[in-house]
């Protein structure tokens, strides 16, 4: 499925999580007469607003924004559907004469918007439960060499702890027959960064450690528990939902198995593990230019440099 929006038509602004995306977002729509078109995966989810620092109305800052709470937290939202409710904002904002802004940090929405996707069979939640028991069992590294044995090339682009990848690549294989890394080969190929306009922030990883760890203990100070308990009482989270980092250390802390001050650092180191694998997706995507940040960061000082880079003929 090859994306039918053409990248170069729209801005992308990406970058790890805590490094700043929202406010050089909206400076930068400001700038270009833009709108937001959200690029993340957890902030499609109504209720789920402290964890997923989601924009508020505030930091919206009178700039249209699209595809935030779109379903809610039981249920589940594939790449697919997302690239095709993005293609149809696209054309919305192209009718108002605006420019459309990517702004999010989930890469394989990037990926996906600017490569297209391979849909691929749909999910089979019982194999996926076989899979992910399998490996609880089997102890670490067995998903891996499992599928090193059937996919070879698929196993060396994956982590090991890569359970979720994983799974998926063992269940297409064990659904069609065939490796999963030769129906992703045609959407391996990316254009050159010059010839598109995607841009990601790029942080001292020491200062980004500094953020990720400040917004953490911002979350949880602003009520994180209480919006975990919440959304799970009304909504009874999702697979997806419930395993978004924040919210599953909250819901330890309520089930009674994690103290609170566990939780808190936990949620701090599985971040910055989350942010160096964004870092690691963003670097391995020729499409990506790079912008340095650096504390203090001057969200109108960033726009207008991305505003620069950005000019020209596409």
């Amino acid at each position: 499925m090859s994306p039918s929006l053409k990248p170069a038509d729209c801005l992308f602004l990406s970058g790890p999580t805590a490094s700043g995306k929202t406010a050089v977002g909206v400076a930068l729509a400001r700038r270009l007469g833009g709108e937001i078109i959200s690029l993340d995966s957890m902030a499609i989810y109504r209720g789920m607003d402290i964890g997923t620092a989601k924009p508020s109305l505030a930091e919206q800052g009178g700039i249209a924004h699209h595809l935030l709470d779109v379903v809610g937290p039981a249920d589940e939202f594939s790449v697919a559907a997302y690239v095709e409710a993005a293609e149809r904002m696209v054309a919305e904002i192209a009718t108002r004469g605006h420019e459309p802004i990517f702004v999010g940090g989930t890469p394989l929405y990037l990926k996906a918007l600017l490569r297209g996707i391979d849909t691929g069979p749909p999910a089979n939640w019982s194999l996926r439960a076989e899979l992910t028991e399998w490996e609880r069992t089997a102890g670490p590294g067995a998903l891996h060499a499992r599928l090193a044995a059937v996919d070879p090339a698929a196993a060396a682009r994956l982590h090991p702890s890569d359970t979720r990848r994983l799974v998926r690549a063992l269940e297409v294989f064990g659904e069609t027959g065939g490796p999963i890394s030769q129906r992703q080969q045609h959407f391996a190929v990316g254009r050159p960064a010059d010839a598109c306009r995607v841009f990601v922030l790029d942080w001292p990883r020491s200062a980004l450690y500094d953020r990720i760890n400040a917004r953490v203990d911002a979350m949880f100070a602003a009520g994180l528990i209480d919006e975990a308990k919440k959304v799970s009482g009304t909504f009874s989270l999702g697979r997806t939902a419930s395993q978004a980092v924040g919210y599953r250390e909250a819901l330890e802390v309520l089930a009674g198995r994690l103290p609170l001050a566990d939780a808190i650092e936990l949620t701090k180191t599985r971040t910055r593990r989350f942010a160096k694998r964004q870092l690691t997706w963003f670097r391995s995507l020729s499409e990506c230019r790079f912008v340095p940040v650096s504390e203090p960061l001057d969200p109108d000082a960033v726009a207008e440099q991305i505003a620069v880079r950005s000019g020209g003929e596409y």
